[in-house]
């Protein structure tokens, strides 16, 4: 019971991540109002997601690969 609500929980999170990476996505690459500060609405994302996970970055840098 206790692993399977886990599970659940893990399941909301990583719902949860992938709007908020296309959220951020959105406003470094889709924006069309300019008049939004850009930088406190990424920081107010990157906030909950070290609430959430604990790492603040998790959403950055995604699909990059060095070498």
């Amino acid at each position: 019971m206790r692993q399977r609500a886990e599970e659940v929980r893990a399941e909301a999170i990583a719902a949860d991540l992938a709007e908020l990476g296309r959220l951020r996505h959105y406003l470094i690459f889709g924006r069309k109002d300019r008049r939004a500060d850009r930088e406190k609405l990424m920081q107010a994302i990157d906030d909950y997601v070290e609430e959430m996970t604990g790492d603040r970055a998790r959403l950055h840098a995604q699909n990059h690969k060095c070498g």
